[in-house]
Order: C-alpha cells, then structure tokens, then sequence
C-alpha cells in the first residue's frame, strides 16, 4: 500500500531518532484530538474514552522518552468503538473523522512505544486521509496540504511553535466539521 506522506518526511524519520520519532506522532496526534474530543464530549458512556484520549495526547508529547505504557494503551484504544469491526459502513460525520483520530492516536501511541518509522508514517498516513476526505467535503478546504506542511515542520529540526500550530490547526478542523460548510463523508 502506498503512503500519502511525502517521501522526504519519511527519509527524515527514518533517519532520525527515536525523540524525532516522537515527536512528529505526538503533532499528528494533537491535531487530530479536538475531532475526537469534540465529536465525542458528552455522549453518554464515552467520558471516560474522552478523558483517555486527552490524556494520551498530552503525554506523547513528553517526545524526550517513549511511555511505558505505550503498548497497554494501544490496547486500551483498540477497545474503543471507532476501532471495532462492524458489519455497517461508518457514513456518519461524528463517526468518520472519530474513527481517524482513534487511528491516528493508535499509531502514534504505536510509534511512540517502539520509535519505528513506518508506524510514525502510518499515522501521517491516517491524519492526510482523513484532511483529504475532509477537503472533499468542504468549499475551498486545503487541509490536507495544510496537514502536508505540518508533517514536513514536525521533522524540520527547528520545531519552535510545533504544539501551537498543531492545536490550532485541529480546533480550524473541528470548527469545519462542525460548520455550515461540512458535507457528509462516506
């Protein structure tokens, strides 16, 4: 299977360190948090999903050291049911870009556990695919070269403002799926 992300980003990961590793997944993860954040705060039984995905977010950015506990929140995650098989087609908006953000959290806390980058362009994989359905469902979108910009910045060596991009650039998200603009994925 091809990959989305740009040849360049994966050289650079996959001649880097683990901490660039890390740090790159921590960035993808963070953009894609306020689609699964927002899109799952207060429906009931999820809370506790809501708060794990918040926390798992923060903590990959500690990218100095892989967590210890990496390995059982993949497993945790996979619980999640964004990530189940089912035997209907997610067409659903809250549902799409929800099952993506688990996804991109999965590789992350994946890569971040084993500093592999072919699970770091995995996860830039997911994040693109999702900033590209979005873009075919909005007027005028450009995520998906947004998210482009982000990944080459997140590997660039000079990550000043890297978290505050990231933030921003996934609440300027979460406001589109949300807004008048947003079509239905399918």
């Amino acid at each position: 299977m091809g990959t989305l992300v740009e040849e360049a980003v994966t050289q650079t990961l996959r001649g880097g360190d683990g901490e660039a590793v890390r740090l790159y997944v921590a960035a993808c993860a963070e953009r894609m948090a306020p689609l699964f954040v927002g899109l799952r705060v207060g429906v009931a039984g999820r809370e506790a999903d809501v708060d794990f995905y918040v926390e798992s977010v923060r903590d990959l950015w500690h990218a100095d050291r892989p967590l210890s506990d990496a390995a059982e929140r993949v497993r945790v995650l996979e619980r999640f049911p964004e990530l189940q098989p089912g035997d209907e087609e997610v067409t659903d908006v809250a549902g799409t870009y929800t099952f993506f953000a688990a996804l991109v959290l999965r590789y992350a806390l994946l890569a971040n556990g084993s500093g592999s980058a072919d699970e770091a362009v995995s996860c830039g994989h997911a994040a693109l695919t999702a900033m590209g359905m979005l873009d075919q469902n909005v007027v005028g979108g450009g995520f998906r070269a947004q998210e482009h910009g982000l990944q080459w910045f997140s590997v660039s060596g000079d990550t000043a403002g890297l978290w505050e991009a990231s933030i921003e650039a996934g609440r300027e998200r979460f406001r589109t799926v949300c807004g008048p603009t947003a079509g239905r994925s399918g």
